[in-house]
């Protein structure tokens, strides 16, 4: 048996996923597939690491030592051959939180920022939260894929300040390649834009794709801000512990002056601690999670077959599904009805993701495969 086949107790531990399902979905008796966590343990390195610091106590205010950023950057070399320096490294309690102060600290109160649409809800909210207009681009399907509108986005970005890029893209899992990523490096470049690469997924990548940080193929460019963190990695979003990767100092200071704002100055001991340990010896354990992952997805690939109508938009990452209803031709409330009461499955239906997301559902696979194919029964019965 796979360690990642193993059921875990996660009712009644503060979980978004499990003890929340009332407040989001308006009652609690459904399977939660939709937030994005994973219902594994962690890499047992991470756990041993965070017991022996519990046992190193007190626990006073803690600094982010140097050697946080050359473990990372040894991490991003050898998984995805991107050099950085540890001085281009500042730290976040969450991406998130790394999009709201990328937004404050490099534009200005009504300045455009930009997205494509479908995508990630906090990209529109930490824009217009933060008093800047939000400007979206809607990515084509073609191929059951999403393809980029590029005279769309060449025209939008003479206007913008910011262009706030999903790499690999969520929802989709869709991975944009070299040419893409360094072609939208010029363009902002072109354009005096900043590239913000939220690569938060960038390690959950299937077999057959391969992932490229934007600023490693716009050759590190001084425009170009990443945000990665090891929370949907390894399943540490709990321990609040991100980086944010900037290679301008300039850049850098505008970013720590907003963070200073904030009295944000450290991560956690528990994040420092559980970061380091992930990308230190993670890989391993990383490498199973993939092929467990790909597993799951082909249950999924056999499951949807059965259900006319509904079709999967086969990703290149993420435990994240982007599933396409808009053939059963029922709109959000009945879909809604058809999912939560009828099959009594918790998943994302696609308004919430912007224009173009209509129609369509997110279904989270990182969970054991026996619940997988639970999730899958519930869908056929929704639709089937």
């Amino acid at each position: 048996m796979s360690i990642f086949d193993q059921e875990l107790k996660r009712k009644g531990t503060y979980s978004v996923k499990w003890d929340m399902l009332k407040d989001v979905f308006g009652t609690d008796d459904l399977l939660p597939m939709w937030v994005a966590d994973m219902d594994f343990l962690p890499p047992d390195a991470v756990l041993q690491s965070m017991k022996k610091r519990l046992q190193e106590p007190p626990f006073g205010y803690t600094f982010v030592p140097p050697e946080t950023a050359r473990i990372i950057s040894n991490w991003l070399e050898k998984r995805h051959s991107w050099k950085t320096s540890a001085a281009w490294y500042m730290y976040s309690p969450g991406v998130v939180p790394s999009i709201a102060t990328a937004v404050r600290a490099l534009t200005e109160k009504g300045d455009q920022v930009l997205t494509m649409t479908p995508a990630y809800p906090p990209f529109f909210s930490m824009v217009e939260q933060n008093e800047r207009e939000l400007v979206l681009t809607q990515l084509i399907e073609k191929n059951n894929r999403y393809e980029i509108d590029w005279d769309d986005l060449s025209e939008k970005l003479k206007h913008v300040k910011m262009f706030l890029l999903c790499s690999p893209h969520n929802p989709s899992g869709r991975i944009w390649t070299e040419d893409e990523l360094k072609k939208i490096s010029d363009l902002c470049n072109q354009e005096g834009v900043y590239l913000v690469s939220d690569e938060i997924h960038s390690d959950l990548v299937y077999r057959h794709a391969k992932h490229v940080p934007a600023a490693l193929a716009g050759d590190n460019a001084p425009h170009i801000v990443t945000f990665v963190a090891p929370s949907k990695t390894f399943n540490l979003a709990g321990m609040q512990a991100s980086a944010i990767i900037a290679s301008d100092e300039d850049v850098r200071k505008k970013l720590q002056e907003d963070q200073g704002k904030q009295g944000f100055f450290t991560l956690s001991t528990f994040g420092i601690t559980a970061m380091e340990a992930a990308y230190s010896d993670g890989e391993e354990w990383l490498e199973q999670l993939i092929d467990y992952l790909e597993g799951n997805l082909e249950i999924v690939r056999k499951g949807i077959g059965d259900i006319d109508g509904l079709y999967l938009m086969e990703p290149d990452s993420t435990y994240l599904l982007w599933f396409d209803a808009r053939e059963k031709g029922l709109s959000e409330d009945e879909m809604k009805e058809a999912l939560y009461q009828k099959a009594k499955l918790g998943v994302d239906t696609g308004e919430k993701y912007g224009k173009g997301g209509e129609g369509f559902i997110r279904m989270n696979i990182a969970s054991p495969r026996a619940m997988v194919e639970e999730g899958m029964a519930r869908l056929k019965k929704a639709f089937g």
